[in-house]
């Protein structure tokens, strides 16, 4: 059973879904699989929003949904206070797929300057917009070479890109960290979150519970196209009756003092050991550290 938000975000609501269900049929019309059920969800302005959920959960057909590529059996959906197949409101969106289709033929820079003409951009702005964001997403020293012979994780560099050549307010990602070392992920997840500083909203879909877990302020969990549960991140995570004590420099006899008395004051103590770092705070710093050196 789904579990609900214990408060909601106030402001705007950028995309909402009421009821949306999504079956899909054989050639003669007849459902084969419900790929989403009755889903209820609203996005607000300036929040990053995690779409989480094993292969196969939905993720990937809702965001469809939002997009108008296909459409719902039954519910609504709002995207921008307009329907999903709105031009007005397609022209406001930034799509980032999980595997981008881009022609390997042309470089970052004609990449990003054809998008923008679709986009019916003035040529200053591509010009400007390109420049800034070849540069944001770390590709300047490849700007000029053809995407064919990019990595994987540079071609998902420029579709981040790509997706944002219109200054768009609402962006989903389905998994943009996909196929990126662990530099990259962590630039790209810096990268969400500046976009939330200068008020984007964000649809994150992926399975990389730690990618989510670092930028998202919400989350949804889908299973077999139902929704389990959504809420706030630092809300589901706590653990309402474990208390963490954080101690710089407290010696063995000391550690052993606290346990104690944590008895003492009627507690089981869980666990108590030196506190680790993240493997990836570690690899960002060891990297760093090394590029200082150069």
């Amino acid at each position: 059973m789904a579990t609900t938000e214990t408060r909601q975000n106030a402001g705007e609501v950028v995309l909402s879904c009421a009821g949306l269900t999504k079956d899909f049929t054989d050639i003669w019309g007849r459902p084969t699989v419900r790929a989403v059920e009755d889903l209820n969800v609203s996005v607000m302005r300036g929040e990053i929003f995690g779409l989480l959920g094993p292969n196969g959960s939905g993720k990937t057909t809702t965001i469809k949904l939002v997009l108008g590529l296909i459409f719902p059996t039954a519910g609504t959906v709002r995207v921008l206070g307009a329907d999903p197949r709105d031009v007005s409101a397609k022209q406001r969106i930034g799509y980032l797929p999980e595997e981008s289709y881009l022609h390997r033929f042309l470089n970052a820079e004609e990449t990003l300057d054809f998008y923008g003409r679709l986009f019916d951009l003035p040529r200053a702005v591509r010009l400007e917009r390109t420049a800034a964001l070849i540069e944001r997403v770390g590709l300047k020293h490849a700007r000029r070479r053809p995407l064919g012979e990019y990595s994987k994780g540079m071609v998902r560099r420029v579709g981040l890109a790509q997706c944002l050549i219109n200054d768009p307010d609402l962006i989903l990602l389905d998994e943009p960290t996909s196929g990126m070392d662990p530099i990259g992920s962590r630039e790209i997840k810096d990268l969400v979150l500046d976009l939330k500083k200068q008020g984007k909203t964000v649809l994150l879909s992926s399975h990389l519970l730690a990618d989510v877990e670092d930028v998202c302020d919400r989350i949804a969990m889908l299973y077999r196209g139902r929704l389990q549960l959504v809420g706030r991140v630092n809300e589901l995570l706590e653990i309402g009756d474990v208390t963490e004590v954080a101690v710089r420099n407290l010696s063995d006899a000391g550690m052993q003092a606290v346990r104690a008395e944590a008895e003492r004051q009627g507690g089981t103590v869980l666990d108590a050991k030196r506190r680790r770092e993240r493997l990836e705070a570690l690899f960002m710093r060891v990297v760093e550290r090394e590029r200082g050196k150069g």
